[in-house]
């Protein structure tokens, strides 16, 4: 069917939306030149893996037989590009107040340079996350396949790398790139939180880790776990509070656990069982589990059954 296009009406539509443009809302920024560019941050986050991971997220224009000239070449490509958008991020900052363009790019430059010397760090505590990840899963068939295919660990070195410029007071960049990661891999972990060494995320998906959230070193979460908080009504009176719990050395935390609460300390050596909702401490070398439920079916001749649930029963722990 042939479409009838009256080109004024058209263009009334058009100037009503334009004209909404200037009604004062926060939603109104129209210039895009002046603030973080999503796309960008996404690229960025893709050459620091590069970095970190040399080898195994190769360029277009990478060459095997110059494999450090092209790594110098990235490095160095990474780092104008992030100051540039670290520069439009401080703009943002109300940590920093008002400050001048020049102030802005030093403040950068500085950032970026401190940023740049914490990568060996980084990939020192991304070396024990993958061993991790290894030591704990025993579907693992190599290390090769963790780096490439693992979405907890792509989760876990987003986080890492935006935790340092977390820690920077860049605004705005961390929280793109997290939030990228949790596209991808179904993770949100905030770059705030504190995270030690060996770090494993089993599975990821529907993982929630809040800004304040601590956790110690050898911690193993499976899929669905909430590290949150108990309420956020206070709004922006919240803000720098510790409002997530502190999860001790040693704890495994199984599938759809919720630990809610900054005031709630996760004692080290400790299982939380899965479904567990926690808003109250745990002491040191505890097990936490879920009161045993009940199953309920009905056979064909519609005979009312019901079973409890118990760990060991073949069905129970089905993933």
């Amino acid at each position: 069917m042939e479409e009838i296009v009256k080109e004024g009406e058209v263009r009334e539509i058009v100037e009503t939306i334009l004209a909404d443009f200037d009604g004062g809302k926060n939603i109104d920024a129209v210039n895009i030149d002046n603030k973080p560019d999503k796309s960008e941050v996404r690229e960025l986050l893709d050459n620091l893996f590069r970095l970190v991971f040399p080898g195994y997220f190769r360029e277009r224009s990478f060459k095997y037989y110059t494999p450090r000239n092209s790594l110098a070449v990235t490095a160095e490509d990474t780092f104008y590009r992030l100051n540039e958008q670290v520069t439009l991020a401080l703009d943002f900052c109300k940590l920093r107040g008002v400050m001048t363009e020049e102030d802005r790019k030093k403040e950068s430059y500085r950032i970026c340079k401190e940023f740049f010397k914490t990568l060996p760090r980084i990939r020192s505590y991304v070396e024990t996350d993958l061993l991790a990840a290894f030591d704990g899963d025993p579907a693992a068939g190599c290390l090769e396949e963790i780096v490439l295919a693992y979405p907890g660990l792509t989760a876990v070195v987003a986080y890492r790398l935006a935790h340092e410029l977390y820690l920077l007071k860049v605004p705005v960049i961390p929280r793109l790139m997290t939030e990228y990661a949790h596209a991808e891999t179904g993770v949100d972990v905030h770059p705030g939180a504190s995270i030690g060494r060996y770090f494993f995320i089993d599975h990821g998906t529907g993982i929630v880790i809040g800004e304040t959230a601590e956790i110690g070193e050898h911690v193993k979460i499976y899929q669905g776990v909430t590290l949150g908080a108990l309420s956020t009504r206070g709004g922006q009176k919240l803000s720098g509070k510790k409002r997530h719990p502190t999860i001790g050395d040693n704890v495994v935390i199984y599938a759809g656990a919720s630990i809610l609460g900054g005031n709630v300390v996760i004692g080290e050596d400790s299982v939380i069982g899965g479904n567990a909702f926690i808003t109250s401490s745990v002491p040191p070398r505890t097990k936490v589990s879920v009161r045993s439920p009940e199953m309920e079916y009905r056979t064909n001749d519609n005979r009312l059954k019901t079973e409890e649930l118990k760990p060991g029963d073949e069905w129970f722990y089905i993933i």
